[in-house]
C-alpha cells in the first residue's frame, strides 16, 4: 500500500455508506483507489437499475390496489404503504447515481433532504413488512380477536403511527448529513462530530437492531405460531400458505443480513478491534455489494406479496386489458367475455380466506 498525505476522493461516498476514504494504517493512510474506480461505475449502475424496477413494479402495485382492490382491509392498508415506502427508497437513487459517478452538485439542503427520505423509506419498508407478518398471525391464530382487530382504521391508524417511527428513526440521518468537499470533489455523507464515535457507531447499530434484529425477532414469532396453526389445519391451500411464508421469510432475511452483517463488522473496525488496510479494503467493497443486493428487496416486494397471490395476475391483465395501447396492439388475440367478465367480477370482491391473505 501507498501512504499518502492526502485523502484522494472516493466515488463511492453516498450516504449510504458508514466506512471513511481510507484508514491509518501505521503513520501513513490507506489508498483505495481500486474501491473507488470500482464503485464509480458498479454502484451507479445497480443504483440505476434498482430505482427502475423498482418504480415501476411499486406503481404497478399502487395501480392495483387503488382501482381494484380498493383498500377495504388491512393488508391493502398495510400493501399500499408499503410500496409508498419502497417508492420512498428508490426516489433518491438517481442522485446518488449521479453523486457517485461524478460528485454531490445538489447542495447541502437537498442533502438531509434524501438522507432522510432515504432513511424514512428503509425504515418503514421494514416496519410495515413486520405489520403485515402481525396481521397474517391475527389471521391464522386468532380469527375471532382478527375480526375486530383486522379493520380498515386500525390499518390506518397502525400506518400513521408507522410513519412517525420511521421519521423519527430518520432524524440523525436529517442533522449529521453534509455536502462536503474533499480533494475538489463535493460528497454527500453524515458529518459527525470529531473525535465523538457515538453518533458514527450509532447510526449502523440503530440500522442493525430496527432494520434486522427486530424484524427478526417480530417474523420468527409470527411465522413460527402461522406454521403450527397451519400443520393443524388440514385444507388445501396449506401448502400454498407455508411456500408464501418461507419465500417470505428467507428472501428478506437473505437479502438484507449481508449488509447488516458488513454493518456490525464496520463498527467493530472503527473502534479498532479489527484492524488493517487489506480488512479495510475488503470491508468496503463487502459493503457495496451487500448494499446493492439489500436495494433489491424493494423490486422484489411487488412479485412476493402479489405475484403469488391468487388474483393479482388477474388484476394485471384486466388493468392492461382496459389501457387503450394494449387494446389497438393486442386486440387480436384478445382474452374472451367470458374471462373478463370473472375478472370484473373477482375485482369488485374482496376474499376474507386466510390463505390468501398469506
Amino acid at each position: 500500500m501507498v501512504a499518502s498525505d492526502e485523502m484522494p476522493p472516493t466515488a463511492a461516498s453516498t450516504y449510504f455508506s458508514s466506512y471513511d476514504d481510507n484508514y491509518g494504517d501505521g503513520p501513513g493512510l490507506c489508498e483505495k483507489d481500486e474501491v473507488n474506480n470500482f464503485g464509480s461505475w458498479f454502484l451507479p449502475l445497480c443504483y440505476s437499475f434498482v430505482f427502475l424496477l423498482g418504480l415501476a413494479g411499486n406503481i404497478l402495485v399502487l395501480l392495483v390496489l387503488l382501482k381494484y382492490k380498493r383498500l377495504k382491509s388491512m393488508t391493502d392498508i398495510y400493501l399500499l404503504n408499503l410500496a409508498i415506502s419502497d417508492l420512498f427508497f428508490v426516489f433518491a437513487l438517481p442522485f446518488w447515481s449521479y453523486s457517485v459517478a461524478v460528485e454531490w452538485v445538489f447542495g447541502d439542503g437537498l442533502c438531509k433532504f434524501f438522507s432522510w427520505v432515504y432513511l424514512t423509506g428503509f425504515y418503514s419498508g421494514i416496519f410495515f413488512i413486520m405489520l403485515m407478518s402481525i396481521d397474517r398471525y391475527l389471521a391464522v391464530v386468532h380469527v375471532v380477536f382478527a375480526l375486530k382487530a383486522r379493520t380498515v382504521s386500525y390499518g390506518t391508524l397502525t400506518s400513521l403511527i408507522v410513519w412517525l417511527v420511521a421519521m423519527a428513526a430518520s432524524v440523525p440521518g436529517l442533522v449529521f448529513s453534509e455536502a462536503i468537499p474533499e480533494n475538489n470533489r463535493i460528497i454527500c455523507r453524515p458529518s459527525y462530530p470529531k473525535n465523538d464515535m457515538t453518533w458514527k457507531l450509532f447510526t449502523p447499530l440503530e440500522f442493525n437492531i430496527l432494520g434486522l434484529l427486530v424484524p427478526f425477532a417480530v417474523m420468527s414469532f409470527c411465522y413460527t405460531h402461522i406454521l403450527k396453526a397451519l400443520w393443524h389445519c388440514r385444507n388445501e391451500n396449506k401448502k400454498k400458505a407455508v411456500k408464501m411464508i418461507f419465500v417470505v421469510m428467507v428472501v428478506f432475511f437473505l437479502f438484507w443480513t449481508p449488509y447488516n452483517i458488513v454493518l456490525f463488522l464496520q463498527c467493530l473496525h472503527d473502534v479498532l478491534i479489527i484492524e488493517g488496510c487489506q480488512i479495510s479494503t475488503n470491508l468496503d467493497y463487502a459493503f457495496q455489494a451487500s448494499q446493492t443486493l439489500s436495494f433489491f428487496h424493494c423490486c422484489l416486494n411487488p412479485v412476493i406479496y402479489f405475484c403469488m397471490g391468487q388474483k393479482f395476475k388477474k388484476y394485471i391483465r384486466l388493468l392492461f386489458k382496459n389501457n387503450i395501447l394494449y387494446r389497438t396492439l393486442c386486440k387480436p388475440c384478445g382474452l374472451p367475455d367470458t374471462f373478463l367478465s370473472e375478472l370484473t367480477g373477482s375485482s369488485r370482491t374482496q376474499s376474507s380466506s386466510d390463505e390468501e391473505a398469506l
